[in-house]
Parts: structure tokens; sequence; C-alpha cells
């Protein structure tokens, strides 16, 4: 389940080294607008009968296919090939700590059918996995067609994911779950793969392939949301660390005699700012401001973003906090790490400059002057929908880089060189 992002400007002999020459020929069609024969004998470095004998297998699939002429270096036209955007669709799946939310993609992250339902995922295992169906079964059905051409299913969760045994969901995070997440079922149902990883590390896949990570090496993803979570992009990888749990932000102590966290430690940074102790701030802090918009039924991260909009000034006190808070931590990630970019994503990350000026102020006052020029601090460009279109592109990763997942390559691969 390896997530990587496909490989651009590296020698092909170098890749070839282990990857067979159709797996390379299918990835360069892939990134290219249109390519001609003899533009694939160049980029893998073969002979053109190599590359036409290459590119008559791919035909066969229906991965690739003839797309009109491309301009003439003093001879015939060439014919360009073009990759199918939409011989395949793929489930990407966002399993937050209170919604479930469900894109269905084509092959070139676009997203066909979209669905998001509130629900105490936290609580409610088996009414979340039933919901998880319910939603597949929507989008496949409003894409005539899907169904038949789906190639698999990536799942966000809202927890630390081990890859060697993905489908273990960590019992701090989600007790009521016990460790399992019998995500077996939609493998059945479906009878595709089921790739899982942590929604901040595929929130980071995403925004590394389409949104405000692209051609950023080096970035660093935070989704702002119940909890809080961080992914890493470095050298176009996700960084999951020694044991697959690098990005825990929301569980730095930024206070040890703060409140009690649920991992067990105190004053973590989610007990700051995450959804709940946004709320518990909220409902304190209304005692003096009764004229506040919040003050009108029950408080949620919702409302406090809206209250926010409207420049409420409980709301905006909050975000201000927020932003305290928020920016003590990035500094200490800027000190540590230096990437070149930090993307927040989440609800939150839509107040855009009221967040983002009083945090940049914060990361400037305790940061090395070195990090802050070298680091950009930006919204995501992917709204509500990024971290299931991360879950796809998971999915869309793992195909480009081990085709064999494709129906009809597996037999091809093995047989090629």
């Amino acid at each position: 389940m390896e997530s990587r992002t496909p490989a651009q400007g590296s020698s092909p002999a170098d890749e070839a080294r282990g990857r067979p020459l159709l797996d390379l020929a299918l990835e360069a069609i892939w990134h290219s607008e249109g390519m001609s024969r003899a533009d694939l004998s160049r980029r893998l470095e073969v002979s053109r009968s190599t590359a036409s004998e290459l590119v008559g297998d791919l035909l066969d699939t229906g991965l690739v296919a003839e797309g009109g002429d491309g301009p003439s270096r003093g001879g015939r036209r060439p014919i360009l090939l073009k990759f199918q955007d939409r011989a395949h669709v793929i489930l990407g799946l966002d399993m937050g700590a209170t919604h479930v939310a469900v894109a269905l993609t084509d092959l070139r992250g676009r997203i066909l059918a979209w669905r998001e339902e509130a629900h105490p995922v936290r609580s409610d295992p088996e009414g979340t996995r039933a919901l998880m169906i319910r939603l597949c079964d929507t989008v496949l059905e409003e894409v005539h067609g899907s169904a038949s051409s789906l190639l698999g299913i990536g799942i966000a969760v809202a927890s630390p994911v081990d890859h060697l045994d993905p489908l273990r969901l960590s019992e701090t995070v989600l007790p009521a779950w016990r460790g399992r997440s019998g995500f077996e079922a939609l493998q059945k149902r479906y009878r595709v793969p089921v790739f899982v990883d942590n929604d901040a590390n595929l929130g980071a896949l995403a925004e590394g392939w389409w949104g405000a990570g692209r051609g950023v090496k080096h970035f660093t993803f935070i989704k702002l949301a119940t909890g809080i979570g961080a992914g890493h992009m470095f050298g176009g990888q996700i960084y999951r660390g020694a044991t697959n749990v690098a990005g825990e932000i929301g569980h730095i102590s930024i206070d040890p005699h703060g409140d009690q966290c649920l991992c067990g430690n105190r004053g973590c940074l989610v007990t700051f700012i995450g959804g709940e102790a946004l709320v518990h701030r909220a409902q304190a802090m209304l005692a003096d401001e009764a004229g506040s918009l919040l003050a009108d039924g029950p408080i949620t991260p919702g409302r406090i973003e809206e209250a926010a909009l409207l420049r409420d000034p409980v709301a905006m006190q909050l975000v201000r906090e927020v932003a305290h808070h928020l920016g003590v931590a990035i500094a200490g990630l800027l000190n540590l790490l230096n990437p070149e970019a930090v993307i927040l994503g989440g609800s939150m990350a839509r107040l855009k400059d009221d967040l983002l000026i009083p945090l940049r102020e914060t990361v400037v006052r305790r940061t090395l002057v070195s990090s802050v020029a070298a680091a950009e601090i930006r919204v995501s460009e992917l709204g509500p929908q990024g971290i299931a279109l991360g879950a796809a592109t998971l999915v869309l990763s793992s195909a480009l880089s081990s085709p064999t997942l494709f129906p009809g390559m597996q037999n091809l691969v093995a047989g090629r060189p």
C-alpha cells in the first residue's frame, strides 16, 4: 500500500531497474498530454520497435488509445497516444470522527460524484460501515457503468495506520471499534482491493498531486478538524516514520499543565484547537458575550466558522486563539523539519487570511529567520473534498506504481522484461 508519486524527471534507465518496461510505458503516457511512439522510445531509451510492441499491448488493455496527430518533425505527423482517464473509476472514502464522505473519481483525479453525511463515527462502528456502503452504492449508481469499471477503494481514517496491518485501527483514538475496521466487507462487496491510510497523510497526497502542494518537494499538510493531524511529503513521498505514526501534531503538548487529552498526556494541541475544545471554549466565552451570533442554538465547529466569517467577536477571538496555538506548533515544526510550505486543510482553512495573518505573526516571533523564509503557509485548494480525493489518489498512485492492479495488465507485465 505504498503511496508514492510516480517518478518525474528521473532517468528511464535507472527507473527500469526492477520495473517492467510496460509499467514505465503506462506511467509515461499517463504523465503526458499526448505521446508518440517515437517520444516513448526516447523516454524509455528503447528501440522504436520495442516501443511499438509495448504500445500494442497497452492498446489492448483499453488504458491507452490513439488520439489525433502530433506535430511534424519534417515527415508524416505522428499518431499520439493518450491515457484513457475514464477506463476505470475509483472510490475514495473519508471516514472522519463525525462524518463519512465518498468521492467517485476517474483516473485523473476528477470527482464524478460526491456524497457526505454526518455520523457519530467514533461511537458507532457498525452504523459507520453501513453508511460507507450506502454512500458508495449511491455514487456508483449516479455514474452509468461505474460499478463494472471500479478499480479499487481508498479509505482515509482519523487514526494512525500501521502498513503491516492496515485494517487495524487505533484503540486509543477509536475505542468503540476495538481495533477492527471491518473494511473487509467493502472488499468482499465490491470485489476490488481496499487501501487504507491516515487522513492527514492522504490530505498531503492529494495536495501534492492536485492542490497547493503541486511542484513542492517538501511540505507538511495540517488537517484542522475534530482532531488535528499532519501529513509530511518529503521528496514526493509520504514520510511515515519508523512505526508509521509520523504526523501526530495534535498530540504535541504545548502546556504540560493543560487539560487531559485522550492520549493520556496533558495540554496537547488538540485540547486547545480541536473541534470539541473550540465548542467548550465558545460556551465559556458566551457567559460574557450574550449578543454573539453563537448564543442562539447549539454550538458546533461549523457554526463557529460561519460566525467568524460574519465577524462575530466571540468567533473572531476563537480564531485568534487557534492561530496562536497552531502557530506555536508550526514554529516548532519549521525549526525541526524546514519544509518549503505548510498547507492548512479542514474546515477552518476557509477562514483564509483571518486565520493566516495572526498565525504567521506567531510563527515569525518563534521561528528562525531562515526557516520562515523557506516556508510559505497557505490554505488547501481542494476544500472539503480533499481527504476523499486523497484516498482515491492512494489507489491511483498504487496502480501507476504497480500496474498489475489494472485488469488486463497482470499477464502482460509478467510476460515482458
